[in-house]
């Protein structure tokens, strides 16, 4: 295969469930290829990082192979490779979030109407 969009190539990879998602991504500016906004219809090269956000992380990634078919999760792992200051900077950040995550405490149960009234009066003290 000699060229690949980006689009296809990013719904290939899986990193994305389809094209228009792909697209509407890259055309909000959120991927980056070889550190610059690209366009669409990019043509995908090997060896160019791409940087691509997935929930709270931001993957960036090697190009290894071309594909403009979407097959399997293992055959599209195949496609790229993780940069090690990523998966790293993945790993620091996932932790935090666990550790925040664990701090907040969440209320057994919803307050009930003289407890309202209290969150209330507070609110409305704090805003004067």
């Amino acid at each position: 295969m000699d060229s690949v969009r980006l689009d296809k190539w990013l719904w290939a990879a899986r990193f994305f469930k389809t094209r228009g998602l792909a697209k509407k991504a890259i055309e909000g500016g959120k991927v980056h290829y070889n550190g610059g906004r690209a366009k669409t219809s990019k043509n995908v090269e090997a060896g160019a990082i791409i940087r691509v956000p997935q929930g709270w992380d931001i993957w960036e990634v090697e190009v290894m192979a071309l594909s403009d078919q979407r097959r399997g999760a293992p055959e599209a792992r195949a496609l790229y490779r993780e940069t090690e200051e990523s998966a790293r900077r993945r790993e620091r950040e996932g932790e935090a979030r666990r550790l925040n995550n664990q701090v907040m405490q969440h209320p057994v149960k919803r307050p009930d109407k003289k407890q309202r009234r209290e969150i209330q009066r507070f609110q409305r003290n704090q805003g004067e």
